[in-house]
């Protein structure tokens, strides 16, 4: 069986031409930022391949890993985002999302552990219903890069325990919720909580991402924090911590989230008539947070 003589030439997709044939394939994408974010992809991803020249076995192997990424995750674990954050992607995409210079507060990663919906708390609620580790004041305050405090700014918080396991790790063990809440601030933008000190912990190492750290002979340790979500009307959220001054990893967090300005003093409280302003018995640690929230672009509300 001959072509028609009118019939376009066969494809010839090589080496060479292979890179352009996939770049224009998206030519008619209809959605312009899907059609430039696949030709970058596609034109970077082809150069690391041919730099790296993988073999057959090699290419075999990064699929297989790429599959048992998906397959590890669950409601209760993200693997493809724990993956991002021991390749420094997700700090990246949060610094660049949050190129603030304006004195609102750094963002840094969401983590793996953001899975479920935080209990609604009163203001001084307890977050931790453990009862184990040492107990934790913490007050706080959002306001505006202006200087006006944000009355009715929701704060969502979440921890892991004095044993540095989060809720969802440990099912039957804590109850769900456990190191969670969402705070609403007052008319002063003020909200509190106590909780347990956090406990610095290795990031999850039974799957695939746990192998690749192995293999590049990377530790997978975090430094202790706490975990917030800021949001008001009329300012862009933020995604933040707060990291345990003086804990171990703060010059090596696994997930490159760590940033100075989010250090804090968990200082040690022994004064009896301080303690009795927020209910509690001391001695315990008070650590005070303020977060700072930059006004949204006006094409945005």
């Amino acid at each position: 069986m001959t072509s028609r003589p009118d019939a376009p030439p066969p494809a010839d997709f090589t080496e060479d031409t292979v890179t352009d044939a996939v770049v224009a394939s998206f030519d008619r994408t209809p959605d312009a930022r899907l059609r430039h974010c696949l030709t970058v992809l596609t034109r970077h991803l082809h150069a690391a391949v041919r730099e790296l020249e993988p073999t057959l076995a090699e290419w075999q192997k990064a699929i297989e890993f790429l599959t048992a990424t998906g397959q590890k995750c669950d409601p209760v674990r993200q693997e493809f985002v724990l993956l991002s954050d021991v390749l420094g992607v997700s700090a990246l995409v949060e610094s660049i999302n949050h190129r603030t210079g304006s004195g609102a507060t750094e963002a840094t990663v969401l983590g793996p552990f953001h899975l479920t919906e935080s209990p609604r708390r009163r203001p001084g609620e307890a977050i931790s219903e453990v009862g184990e580790g040492e107990t934790c004041l913490v007050t706080g305050s959002v306001r505006g890069t202006d200087g006006r405090p944000l009355a009715g700014a929701t704060v969502d918080v979440w921890q892991a325990d004095a044993h540095g396991f989060y809720d969802v790790q440990q099912p039957g063990v804590q109850e769900p919720g456990n190191g969670r809440g969402l705070f609403t601030t007052d008319d002063s933008g003020r909200f509190w909580f106590t909780t347990v000190v956090p406990a610095h912990y290795p990031i999850p190492t039974d799957g695939p991402v746990g192998e690749l750290l192995a293999a590049t002979a990377r530790h997978s340790y975090r430094p202790a924090h706490i975990h917030f979500i800021a949001e008001a009307d009329g300012h862009v959220p933020v995604t933040t911590h707060i990291f345990v001054a003086g804990s171990p990893y703060l010059d090596s967090d696994a997930v490159f989230a760590v940033k100075r300005s989010l250090v804090r003093d968990f200082t040690e409280v022994t004064d009896a008539e301080e303690a009795a302003e927020y209910g509690l018995t001391p001695p315990y640690r008070h650590v005070e947070v303020e977060i700072v929230l930059e006004p949204a672009p006006e094409d945005s509300r």
